[in-house]
């Protein structure tokens, strides 16, 4: 249990898919963004993708790095040092405002990524009662950290009134069960990691308070104009995987517990993970193909952000942030 606390509160890794030499020359060279370290299960539909040779399959080399969470991931997009990385089906709300041309390609999941985390023994059981209380995101630049201003002002309080720490991906278990802070703005694997410790927590999702969104895959406009085969390779692979996770949460465990090397012997661990993923994150709609965005949630989650002040300026056209054209 302590090697899996230590892993999921490890310092971020940067991990390079690596192919014999022959076969790499015949695939096409990509490079992927992750937003937070690669080896954390909430990106066990990639790890379950990469053990099985999808992406090889997909006719891709992937080289993958980390970023700085999701805001600066989407920058790096834009901008072109990369071609596809991660953040949240939220993040083009927030980073377009801003001149950054990034649309989301792929939605991996219905329902909200990030979860209000409350240490239970503090008493409080929601989030209007962490006024003046220490609450930990990844970092101000991550949209977690954007969800959590959205889910303060949805409960009318202000951020102001909130000590918002940006303590990194290896502070949010290590200080919940330290107790250093109240709260994150988290994901269901550190909620597992934290309980796991003998925290027990007060868990508040957070599509009762605002209708945030699950993990995307992002890309700019230039390369979805100018590499649609590339995206679509990238985006059908990692589909592959996270249907291969909510079908078989077992077998996906052991995959990734085989390919990551911070999660061997912690395939116990991992099928609890994925199981509560299937039924907060990536459960769906009826009637809504996995992996595909709803320009009306869109809509609202944009409107929401301007209503609370998070963002200035909203597009009155939602397929400006998001396209279903690859995951259809």
């Amino acid at each position: 249990m302590k090697k899996f606390i230590r892993n999921i509160a490890a310092a971020a890794l940067t991990a390079v898919a690596t192919l014999p030499a022959a076969q790499a020359q015949d695939l096409e060279k990509i490079t992927y963004l992750f937003p937070a370290p690669d080896f954390l299960p909430a990106f066990a539909p990639f790890q379950v993708a990469r053990a099985k040779g999808y992406y090889e399959e997909a006719g891709l080399d992937v080289t993958w790095q980390i970023g700085k969470g999701g805001a600066d991931v989407a920058k790096q997009v834009a901008v072109g040092n990369v071609e596809l990385g991660g953040g949240i089906g939220d993040t083009p709300i927030i980073v377009r405002q801003n001149g950054l041309p990034v649309k989301g390609v792929a939605l991996l999941g219905g329902r909200p990524l990030t979860q209000v985390l409350i240490r239970a023994e503090s008493g409080i059981e929601d989030v209007a009662g962490l006024v003046g209380e220490p609450v930990g995101v990844i970092a101000y630049q991550d949209t977690t950290y954007y969800n959590l201003l959205a889910a303060l002002a949805a409960s009318g309080v202000d951020a102001n009134d909130v000590d918002i720490q940006a303590i990194g991906a290896g502070g949010m278990v290590q200080l919940m069960i330290s107790g250093d802070v109240t709260a994150i703005s988290g994901t269901p694997d550190w909620a597992v990691a934290i309980e796991h410790a003998g925290v027990d927590l007060n868990i508040i999702e957070m599509d009762t308070m605002l209708p945030a969104m699950a993990q995307a895959i992002l890309a700019s406009e230039d390369t979805i104009a100018e590499k649609p085969e590339l995206v679509d390779a990238f985006v059908d692979a990692t589909l592959k995987g996270l249907n291969d996770v909510i079908a078989d949460p077992e077998g996906s465990a052991a995959a990734v517990a085989g390919f990551v090397p911070q999660m061997e012997g912690q395939e116990a661990m991992l099928v609890e993970v994925m199981e509560r993923y299937a039924t907060l994150v990536y459960a769906m709609p009826e009637g809504q193909t996995l992996g595909t965005f709803d320009a009306e949630r869109m809509s609202t989650v944009a409107n929401f952000y301007l209503d609370a002040g998070i963002v200035t300026e909203v597009s009155d056209t939602p397929e400006d942030y998001f396209t279903n054209a690859f995951a259809e």
